[in-house]
């Protein structure tokens, strides 16, 4: 308990899934949480539930395609609590179906890039500015940016943040200013429970059939976000640029 007392945790997508599992968790450990994304009620609902525990919270609707919103996010966090220690990363979209590179849409590239890639990049330079020795920047990956195993507009976005984050890593060691990267596999959580089987690209489902052992089981959120805890936490504080598959082996 407490490892995170006294620190200040922006966590984008903090509405649902991982994101709004690490802001319990996080609150939980003590840290004062922001907590961002487009929608303010569903914002509002996670931090209704943090209070009712004792926790801190404050929620900021952001869009992070937007730089403006970046910049206003890492503004309003260092204005309430003074400064930012840890950034999680952990906003983004899917694209349609998981088509792969002969069948992807020209509108998902346009839409998951500039959430996926662009917006974890200009999260990170806005949150630069209010970070001090010690920060922990963690990003949420996916797998398939680490095998190809998904939609090549998805699979795009989520290896530019494997470069992201070790470019950033080897950026910021003189600073002691960590940031390391999370590639969840399949993860059980509104996003992904909502995808249409209609829409599904059977060519890349088959290929990734061929390349995992898909009958073992998801993570939950819940674990994604216990990681996540340890990148964020001065246990994990001579890890950086490092890149950690929690999949249960399905992609081994």
């Amino acid at each position: 308990m407490n490892r995170l007392q006294g620190k200040t945790a922006v966590i984008t997508g903090g509405n649902s899934g991982v994101g709004a599992a690490a802001a319990l968790l996080f609150a939980r450990e003590g840290a004062n949480v922001v907590i961002s994304a487009r929608r303010q009620a569903a914002l509002d609902e996670v931090a209704e539930k943090i209070r009712a525990e004792g926790g801190s919270v404050l929620t900021v609707a952001t869009d992070i395609s937007k730089d403006g919103d970046c910049k206003a996010l890492m503004q309003a966090a260092a204005d309430k609590f003074g400064k930012i220690d840890i950034l999680i990363n952990n906003a983004g979209v899917l694209d349609t179906g998981l088509k792969a590179i002969d069948k992807y849409l020209d509108e998902d590239a346009e839409k998951v890039i500039s959430i996926n890639e662009v917006g974890t990049m200009q999260c990170i330079r806005a949150a630069l500015a209010k970070m001090n020795e010690g920060a922990s920047i963690v990003n949420v990956a996916s797998v398939a940016g680490y095998n190809g195993g998904g939609g090549a507009v998805y699979v795009a976005s989520k290896a530019a943040i494997i470069g992201i984050t070790k470019h950033t890593a080897m950026l910021l060691a003189n600073r002691y200013i960590r940031c390391n990267a999370v590639c969840p596999g399949n993860i059980v959580t509104p996003m992904t429970m909502n995808l249409n089987p209609a829409s599904l690209d059977m060519s890349m489902m088959g290929a990734m059939n061929k390349h995992g052992d898909l009958s073992l089981k998801s993570c939950t959120a819940e674990e994604v976000a216990g990681i996540l805890l340890f990148l964020a936490s001065d246990e994990s504080k001579p890890l950086t640029g490092q890149i950690l598959v929690s999949d249960y082996g399905v992609n081994l």
